[in-house]
């Protein structure tokens, strides 16, 4: 009869030793979720020249790298920054992708368009008239120095 109180001890002591180890599997969150708590992917997109195609190319690279990483539950920000000829792609005058840079800053909020104050200037003073940006682009004192502090904090460079 004394076995019996033993081994109810022993089953005991046994169960409490295996509680910590259930409740780590039970509060660890799946994949899914672990991947939704990585810091985001950050990528700046250089524009420098005033070209159509590039432009474009640039906004399919920012569209695909959006829906590939929300297809595996990541997160990723994207900053597009014009200067130079390619300040063109941000101009509320002379952007030829102006339709495609409102959809996506209305769809993709995690894409960001920035347009070099420093250009604008330069740009306004050749032309004799004030150079504005679309309503979705924003202006940045200096376009290499956003794309220097960028990469400064992490981000990855790109040039289309």
């Amino acid at each position: 009869m004394r076995l019996l109180p033993i081994a109810i001890a022993l089953a005991a002591v046994t169960l409490v030793a295996a509680l910590p180890a259930a409740a780590e599997t039970r509060t660890k969150p799946p994949q899914a979720a672990q991947a939704a708590q990585k810091p985001p992917h950050r990528v700046v997109i250089q524009v420098t020249q005033n070209d159509p195609a590039m432009m474009n190319t640039a906004l399919n690279n920012a569209e695909n790298l959006v829906k590939y990483y929300e297809a595996k539950g990541e997160k990723v920000e994207v900053e597009f920054v014009a200067y130079g000829p390619g300040l063109a792609m941000v101009r509320s005058d002379t952007s030829p992708v102006k339709d495609r840079i409102a959809s996506i800053a209305g769809s993709m909020k995690n894409v960001t368009f920035s347009g070099c104050e420093n250009t604008m200037a330069a740009q306004s003073k050749a032309e004799n008239k004030q150079v504005t940006l679309l309503s979705d682009a924003r202006g940045v004192p200096t376009g290499i120095g956003r794309i220097v502090e960028l990469q400064e904090h992490g981000w990855t460079y790109v040039r289309p």
